[in-house]
């Protein structure tokens, strides 16, 4: 009988040990993605508008559960220097350069604390139509110390659409040349417009002196401590459901889900 209870322990011991590995394996520290948050609904857009209540929430959500928010540069690092990274780490991005996040995303952001990467078009700064970021909005929050800036190419175009060699310069290396130049400061992140690339983007990116890049997913096509391929999620209105944002919050969503585009 004794013999029977001590190799029920064992087992249980081995299974519970071999759970926890695999939890490891999968665990993938969340950089969740954002780009428009705004009070109207769009139908074209219907994925990339998240509700200024509903974000407002979420991050009340991370605040509340102590989830440990860092930058992505901060995140970036402990990658490299392949970190242990504290229980429930996540960073938030922006993509696009839209004028609600300093309008609704910002305020919130200063309030709880909590930073974020905004990644900007830079064409697309101060436009016309009056929807995207100006200059003087992009330097009161970086000078606020939460937001960081990254470069998100001079335009709006798939960079694996391009396929001129020299244009592929402009938009990477330039950019961010461009961007330090107006900004007064390093400018470290770069996100693929799309979310995609290839080998060859990513090297340009890598030698044009940015020190991390962002994607969305990738599958296991690279590895989760690929510093010029973060891995990122996507919140949209189905996250207005705290349970959803959890489970995409959670450090596994991104090694079961289907690969997304931007």
């Amino acid at each position: 009988m004794f013999k029977k209870i001590r190799s029920i322990v064992i087992f249980s011991l081995v299974l519970i040990a071999g759970i926890f590995v695999c939890m490891r394996f999968l665990y993938i520290v969340p950089v969740i993605m954002y780009h428009s948050i705004n009070p109207k609904t769009d139908p074209v857009m219907y994925r990339l508008i998240v509700s200024p209540q509903a974000f407002e929430r979420q991050m009340q959500f991370l605040k509340r559960h102590r989830y440990n928010v860092v930058t992505l540069e901060a995140l970036g690092r402990m990658m490299q220097n392949k970190e242990k990274f504290p229980p429930k780490t996540v960073a938030i991005t922006f993509d696009d350069g839209y004028k609600d996040n300093y309008i609704y995303a910002y305020p919130v952001l200063k309030k709880l604390g909590l930073p974020a990467t905004i990644f900007v078009i830079y064409n697309e700064v101060g436009r016309p139509q009056n929807e995207r970021l100006s200059w003087e909005e992009i330097k009161e929050m970086q000078d606020s110390g939460l937001i960081t800036i990254g470069s998100h190419t001079l335009g709006a175009q798939p960079l694996v659409d391009i396929k001129s060699e020299e244009e592929l310069r402009r938009q990477i290396i330039d950019s961010k040349k461009m961007f330090e130049e107006k900004l007064k400061t390093p400018v470290n992140t770069f996100c693929y417009v799309g979310g995609m690339f290839t080998p060859h983007i990513r090297e340009l990116v890598k030698e044009a002196g940015y020190k991390y890049a962002v994607a969305s997913t990738l599958g296991r096509k690279y590895s989760n401590q690929d510093v010029y391929a973060i891995k990122r999620i996507r919140i949209s209105p189905p996250s207005d459901n705290l349970f959803d944002f959890w489970i995409r919050t959670s450090g596994f969503y991104n090694s079961f889900r289907k690969h997304e585009k931007k």
